[in-house]
């Protein structure tokens, strides 16, 4: 990046001496045009090869785009060839009736082909037909904003120019226009593809836009009997071959936007379709302060532009509030996904956790049962995990099922469950209705499986300031063990000598 910035600087700087060279003429205006036309020449031959150089070390996408900018550079030198031999040596009379017109023409069309297979080859574009329809919008605010603005100034007289002219005068204008329709291509799939968001393209558009300007100047002259270019308004011809020289020279990859910072492409699709529009305004306004009567079409077409972007508001108001949903959406599935057990669906350790320490610092009296899936081992052993995963999402439903909606069940670990019921409930008759839920065979596919459990049960009934939720959950743990010495299907509650059996 640093060696290619020495020489934008160093073709910058060469570009200012040209132009100071030329424009003032002290070289005489035979030799100020030979030196402008000659240098355009120079700057697009390198391009050429450059071009030419780069599409040969690459494959794919990047090969061919770069071909087409082959082909558009032999275009502009063909184009400057002939324009060079009419203009210096044949004397022919503007506008030019050699190949010139014909290769300039050519330039942009074949560089929006390059355009268009970057494009194309690009992995990635707009989600969703709403945000097409902002960059339609946009191109269309583009599009009238500089019709407004370039019809004001100069296309009106150079339409009727054209109307009396014919079809030779019909190149001078086609020329720019094409340049125009390069531009707006540029703006709308620099928005809708990040690989067109690149420094080559960037320079592409400068020197179209270069062009372009110098095109529609040239062709107001001719329209108004100009038998030769003043070369201040050749200034955008001679700077467009040194920034395609530039774009020829420029690193593909650009700078990666930091993570909260709007990147080079965003700033662009943000900002890119007022600035045309914020200029056509100023002009408008100054024109009507300076006593310039505007007709009833660019009336109505600046009052479309305007009704344009407020459309273009309204639809990325409803974008962004869907945005904020789609947000709201992914927070809360975040928030699930971290709080719940993936394979059952039902609370984590963490949340379990969370919710025993919340009702305990609350005063509320709260049975807990600590439950151990006996058998599952066997189930796992014997046909695989996938089937223990069954058995395990089956008895999650169940638990789920012999409680209430408020209170928790969750998956602890492995094949162990925890169920918090926070009210004044017989710790006996929770584990009771627990083995109840899980004595019935667990049917998977194909296969019935038999499974017991094994359920330590601790309580609270009146606040203590000194309990904690570790305490409550080991209590519930060693009543747990306790009931699996006992035998398989038990229910033991903590601090209590008698065990409860199904039967």
């Amino acid at each position: 990046m640093r060696r290619f910035s020495a020489q934008a600087a160093f073709l910058g700087t060469l570009l200012l001496v040209l132009l100071v060279v030329v424009v003032s003429g002290v070289l005489g205006h035979t030799a100020s045009v030979a030196l402008d036309k000659t240098s355009q020449l120079t700057a697009t031959v390198t391009a050429l090869v450059l071009y030419w150089r780069a599409a040969g070390r690459r494959t794919g996408t990047e090969r061919r785009w770069r071909l087409w900018m082959v082909a558009s550079m032999s275009a502009l030198a063909v184009g400057l060839s002939a324009w060079i031999w009419g203009q210096l040596f044949l004397g022919v009379s503007l506008p030019s009736s050699t190949l010139a017109p014909l290769g300039f023409i050519l330039t942009p069309v074949l560089a929006l082909g390059a355009v268009l297979t970057l494009a194309h080859g690009a992995t990635d574009s707009l989600p969703n037909h709403r945000s097409k329809l902002v960059v339609v919008l946009d191109g269309l605010i583009v599009v009238g904003s500089l019709f407004v603005l370039t019809w004001v100034s100069a296309l009106e007289s150079i339409a009727r120019a054209w109307a009396t002219s014919g079809p030779g005068f019909a190149t001078v204008v086609a020329h720019p226009a094409a340049y125009l329709v390069l531009l707006v291509t540029l703006l709308v799939t620099s928005w809708t593809h990040k690989p067109v968001r690149q420094l080559p393209m960037l320079f592409l558009a400068l020197a179209g836009l270069a062009q372009s300007s110098s095109g529609w100047i040239f062709a107001w002259l001719v329209s108004h009997g100009a038998e030769a270019i003043p070369p201040v308004a050749d200034a955008g011809f001679m700077a467009c071959p040194v920034l395609l020289l530039m774009s020829a020279l420029a690193p593909t990859r650009g700078r990666v936007a930091r993570p909260g910072k709007l990147g080079t492409g965003e700033l662009l699709h943000l900002l890119v379709p007022y600035l045309p529009m914020l200029i056509t305004g100023l002009f408008i306004i100054v024109g009507t302060a300076t006593g310039v009567r505007f007709n009833p079409l660019e009336i109505y077409t600046g009052l479309g532009v305007v009704l344009l972007v407020i459309v273009r508001q309204l639809v990325t108001l409803m974008d962004n509030a869907r945005l904020l949903d789609q947000l709201h959406e992914s927070r809360e599935q975040l928030r699930h996904q971290a709080f719940h057990d993936p394979l059952t669906g039902v609370a984590n350790r963490e949340l379990f956790r969370q919710r025993l320490t919340a009702a305990l610092e609350r005063g509320d009296p709260v049975v807990l049962a600590f439950i151990d899936v006996d058998g599952f081992k066997h189930v796992n052993d014997s046909f695989g995990h996938a089937e223990g995963d069954a058995v395990l999402r089956i008895v999650a439903a169940r638990l789920q099922r012999c409680v209430r909606e408020e209170d928790t069940v969750a998956r602890l670990g492995g094949d162990e469950f925890g169920v918090l019921v926070e009210s004044g409930a017989d710790p006996s008759e929770i584990g009771v209705r627990v083995l109840e839920a899980l004595k019935s065979p667990h049917r998977t596919q194909g296969r019935e499986h038999l499974v017991r459990a094994s359920v330590g049960i601790a309580h609270r009934e009146v606040f203590d300031g000194a309990a904690t939720a570790d305490d409550l959950l080991g209590s519930a743990d060693a009543a747990m063990y306790t009931a699996k010495r006992l035998g398989k299907g038990m229910v033991v509650v903590h601090g209590s000598v008698a065990a409860t059996e199904l039967t």
